[in-house]
């Protein structure tokens, strides 16, 4: 009975729930839970009228049918995505040709067409920018309110990060744009003068690919005849880790079989196929600002683009250091004082250069110049005049390197100059080394006509010799500039009009080389004003800027330095391209000068350079010669003016009531530039 009576009741709940369920379904929609009776009700056979259903259907007890397709109505066809679909297999196609771009570009071109659509996307939008916001008063909504000194912020950043992101040669690029940022705006001196930094070296695998690739398969080791492993002690020994990384090169020790000490200068190996499209877009971005900005700039860029190229092929810079080596032995006034480090040309190719190795102080290091000797009385620098440096212990490298293959450095630290305690240093006069250095390139200037054209503190050493003087090492011969005879002597008497006051002369060389403005071209050329122009064009300028609100001012100065620079470049025909690269030269000396504390002289001795090299000048006939000899002496009377100038200052600053002569000219620069719209900045060479 019991039994029974909970069948009944169990197939009274299944009805119940099976009438609840097909009455939804036809209402909205059907429940997935079953209805649950209360817990009193599961026993009983018949459904109390209090528990009907929530739902109760509105006819009789039907059976569950499945619907006649008649009644579901006409069916609907399928969705389909046509458009959808044709977007996304354009999208899949467009990422697989791309995906090949980017493997061919980064693999074959080492990324060279993805540098140069970033060169392309932050010129266009520096270009913008400048079109838009320089202007004394911003545009309303679009215009920026920070003023053009925000335009030149932000334009700088970004020049900054795009040079730095791609590396390589834009570095390059940056420094060649660096030689004229003395006149460009503050923030473009401070971010060009970050340009000269150290770069990351490759891993030593690049290093060998590119030596075996130029020495037609060989390795390092039979190459250069070294160990890495230490086994076989007839062996040389060579550092892995550079001991210099730049832009476009690195530079590793070793130490021959046969004694010689060396340093291997090899090229980082994306250049070579970086260097096609860095350059094309270096000139298409040039061109662009030349017709966008209306400035006679795109004419120099053919010339500053075969010198970044050539400064990339180290057979030119082999050949370079070997002229200037000639030269400096043929001039008596340097010979002794000036030393170029030999090239081993066996050892040298396209991409590798070995030279000398050498140990002396960087010019830059002014601490370790002046403080006192400590390596004896008599002895000297290791390695002056080309001496072989005393040898390491090579038994115990080899063995080193037998115990450790990784070992880093290798090179023995020849400090024993420093004394006991290192505190010493060369001893040598900041005088002497600054009047080498000032001579040296006033005679590559106004005597050889082959200029030296990156004369930063890195590519100088100094060293002492058996008499307490200093020599001079110079390295780094991939950027020259070789002069025209007529140009050198046109300059030469250029520069000597300009200390003589001689305008006539001025106006004349100027307009030979299609300048106007012949009293700021001589300011530039100078690195201070000057004073022998009745300078008209800057008491105008004044007069004028009187009634203009600050805003307006700077605007208006900014103008200004456009003129400035479209006059320089008045005929870009006639505007000897030369003078790009040798006005660098020249500001970097006279940076270096102020940093050592203008110890010298530096416009006097090249002055009489420019002089001596007239009447010593082989090219013109005797008559010419003797009518430059007399001036000459004349010339060198007339100079006694300027060295009262030079001690005038010279005590002053003994004193402690200023600056240098250097310090005080170039500060007189800056505010007559100022007053014409030009900032100038020399500083930033001196690193």
């Amino acid at each position: 009975m019991w039994r029974h009576g909970l069948a009944g009741s169990t197939a009274s709940s299944r009805r119940f729930c099976l009438s609840a369920t097909i009455t939804t379904a036809r209402t909205t929609i059907t429940s997935r839970r079953p209805l649950r009776l209360p817990r009193s009700n599961r026993t009983t056979t018949t459904t109390s009228p209090r528990h009907q259903p929530l739902h109760p259907s509105s006819g009789p007890f039907e059976p569950l049918r499945p619907p006649s397709p008649a009644a579901l109505g006409e069916p609907r066809p399928a969705r389909s995505y046509p458009r959808t679909r044709k977007y996304l297999r354009r999208l899949l196609i467009l990422s697989a040709l791309l995906g090949t771009g980017y493997l061919i570009d980064s693999q074959v071109y080492a990324s060279g067409i993805a540098r140069s659509l970033r060169t392309f996307g932050t010129g266009l939008l520096v270009a913008a920018d400048y079109k838009i916001n320089f202007r004394a008063h911003p545009l309303p909504i679009v215009g920026s309110k920070s003023g053009i000194p925000e335009l030149h912020r932000r334009s700088a950043e970004r020049m900054s990060d795009l040079l730095r992101h791609n590396g390589g040669l834009y570095l390059k690029i940056g420094q060649a744009i660096a030689m004229q940022s003395a006149v460009l705006p503050p923030e473009f001196q401070k971010m060009f003068a970050r340009m000269f930094d150290d770069a990351p070296q490759d891993e030593w695998e690049l290093v060998e690919k590119v030596i075996r690739d130029d020495f037609g398969g060989r390795s390092v080791e039979e190459v250069f005849g070294v160990s890495f492993t230490g086994q076989d002690d007839s062996k040389g020994v060579m550092e892995k880790t550079a001991r210099a990384s730049a832009s476009v090169a690195q530079v590793h020790w070793a130490r021959l079989p046969d004694g010689r000490e060396v340093a291997i200068k090899i090229q980082k190996p994306e250049i070579e196929r970086q260097i096609g499209w860095d350059l094309w877009a270096f000139k298409v971005v040039m061109r662009v600002y030349t017709w966008w900005f209306d400035l006679p700039m795109y004419s120099m860029v053919p010339f500053v683009t075969e010198r970044l190229k050539l400064e990339t092929d180290f057979e030119n810079e082999a050949r370079n250091s070997e002229v200037m080596r000639e030269l400096i032995n043929s001039e008596p006034r340097l010979k002794g004082r000036v030393y170029i480090p030999p090239v081993y040309s066996e050892l040298s190719t396209k991409r590798v250069l070995t030279t000398e190795w050498i140990e002396g102080v960087r010019f830059n290091d002014k601490s370790d110049l002046t403080r006192p000797w400590r390596g004896g009385y008599g002895n000297y620098s290791p390695g002056v005049h080309g001496e072989q440096l005393p040898s390491p212990d090579m038994a115990a490298l080899h063995r080193a390197l037998r115990e450790n293959p990784h070992q880093q450095w290798l090179k023995p630290d020849r400090q024993s100059w420093r004394g006991p305690r290192g505190t010493g240093g060369l001893g040598v006069s900041p005088k002497d080394v600054m009047t080498t250095i000032v001579d040296l390139f006033s005679a590559q200037i106004f005597k050889f006509g082959v200029v030296h054209c990156d004369p930063h503190p890195g590519n100088m050493f100094v060293r002492r010799l058996p008499n307490g003087k200093p020599e001079l090492v110079l390295i780094d011969h991939g950027l020259y500039v070789y002069m025209s005879d007529q140009f050198r002597h046109d300059y030469a008497s250029f520069w000597k009009a300009l200390m003589t006051f001689d305008n006539k002369k001025i106006a004349e060389i100027a307009g030979s080389w299609g300048v106007r403005g012949a009293e700021m071209f001589a300011s530039a050329t100078l690195m201070r004003p000057y004073e022998g122009g009745d300078n008209k064009i800057q008491k105008e300028f004044l007069k004028a800027m009187k009634a203009k609100s600050p805003s307006e001012k700077h605007y208006e100065m900014q103008k200004r330095m456009k003129q400035g620079i479209r006059d320089m470049l008045a005929d870009e025909e006639k505007w000897p391209k030369e003078l790009i690269f040798i006005s660098r030269n020249m500001r970097i000396v006279q940076a270096n000068n102020a940093n050592m504390g203008s110890p010298v002289n530096r416009i006097k001795i090249m002055g009489v350079w420019a002089s001596r090299s007239l009447w010593q000048d082989k090219g013109l006939d005797w008559r010419e010669r003797a009518r430059n000899a007399w001036r000459h002496l004349l010339f060198k009377g007339v100079l006694w003016a300027s060295d009262a100038v030079w001690w005038f200052f010279r005590v002053k600053q003994l004193l402690g009531r200023g600056g240098g002569m250097e310090d005080e000219v170039e500060e007189k620069m800056r505010e007559v530039a100022r007053e014409m719209g030009i900032e100038l900045q020399h500083d930033v060479f001196a690193g």
